[in-house]
């Protein structure tokens, strides 16, 4: 697919008007509170995997509304110290799989949390654990559908939950220097992450790549690959419901978390990226940090003749070097 979105200087100063709601900070507000008034951790349990270098719990942790949700923490296994922590949320329909499928950041030497996707694990991967009780409004099978036609009722509105309560979870557990903490993902993880930032005030960095809900609007109108594809294809049937789903999303959007948030961002992006297209992420970029007075460090990467995998490996090593010197981290081996 050749580059389909708008050209690079273009995106390099695209500032797109927002339809944010009027209640979206109180919306966030509130849904958070709710969350919070129990604590964190409900299990930690040491696990089997077979690395002897690498240390592994299955943890449980109270999410939206209370709910237990899954997720493997790791640490290398002589590391003596309270470690930096980076809050790992994967792609759509993936579930937190097995603990060795993902090492990067434990072999970095980070504390690394891997929170499972409520609902989601049963499209790629190798599953999740971690259900979705309150999946019962009007929508259609997709994550990105599920009780489309209300905020109060989207899967988002948990997922994103989630995702704030997985980084008061890991400042929980023991090895981990709390002040110190990073939200990483990739296209739907990308989304949490920025989510995360704009939500978490005192997070310490974030590391978005090809995020998912940036730009929602546009990227309606641009692709029907993914997760938006699954909406297009929704509206398709419900037709007359788009007023209400607009809404719906306008409380998820990317852009808006990203104009609130205050932590050093990373973020990396494919420029024919036709799942989540690029101006979603530029837009996000350029409108980083806007409403918190602040001006944190941030850089954006982008890979002309990449898609959806962006820069890949190649853009994890950039990863790894710049969150190392933002965390003030060691790089010498251990």
């Amino acid at each position: 697919m050749p580059a389909f979105d708008l050209p690079l200087p273009e995106l390099e100063r695209y500032r797109p008007p927002l339809d944010e709601p009027v209640g979206f900070d109180a919306f966030w507000r509130d849904t958070l509170k709710g969350a919070a008034q129990a604590e964190p951790l409900v299990s930690v349990r040491p696990v089997e995997t077979g690395l002897r270098l690498i240390r592994t719990w299955d943890v449980t942790f109270r999410g939206f509304a209370g709910d237990p949700v899954r997720a493997w923490f790791s640490r290398p296994a002589h590391a003596p110290d309270a470690l930096p922590a980076v809050v790992e949320f994967a792609g759509y329909g993936r579930g937190r799989g097995l603990p060795h499928e993902r090492l990067t950041w434990v072999n970095a030497g980070y504390a690394h949390l891997l929170m499972d996707n409520r609902g989601q694990g049963d499209q790629y991967g190798n599953g999740g654990a971690t259900p979705d009780p309150h999946a019962q409004a009007p929508g259609g099978p997709g994550p990105a559908v599920r009780g489309l036609l209300a905020p109060h009722d989207h899967h988002y509105r948990r997922l994103i939950t989630d995702a704030v309560r997985a980084v008061t979870a890991v400042r929980a557990l023991p090895g981990v220097d709390p002040s110190r903490t990073a939200a990483v993902g990739n296209s739907q993880g990308g989304g949490l992450a920025l989510a995360v930032a704009g939500l978490v005030p005192d997070l310490a960095a974030a590391l978005v790549t090809a995020p998912l809900l940036c730009g929602i609007r546009r990227a309606l109108d641009l692709t029907d690959q993914g997760p938006y594809g699954e909406i297009a294809a929704y509206l398709s049937v419900h037709r007359g419901a788009e007023g209400a789903a607009y809404d719906t999303l306008a409380h998820m959007e990317g852009v808006s978390f990203a104009r609130r948030a205050q932590a050093p961002a990373h973020f990396g992006v494919g420029l024919r990226d036709t799942v989540c297209p690029p101006s979603g992420a530029y837009a996000a970029f350029n409108q980083y940090a806007e409403l918190t007075g602040t001006a944190p460090r941030k850089e954006i990467h982008a890979y002309p003749f990449n898609g959806h995998e962006g820069g890949d490996a190649v853009h994890v090593r950039r990863q790894l070097d710049w969150l190392a010197e933002v965390l003030e981290v060691s790089r010498e081996p251990a």
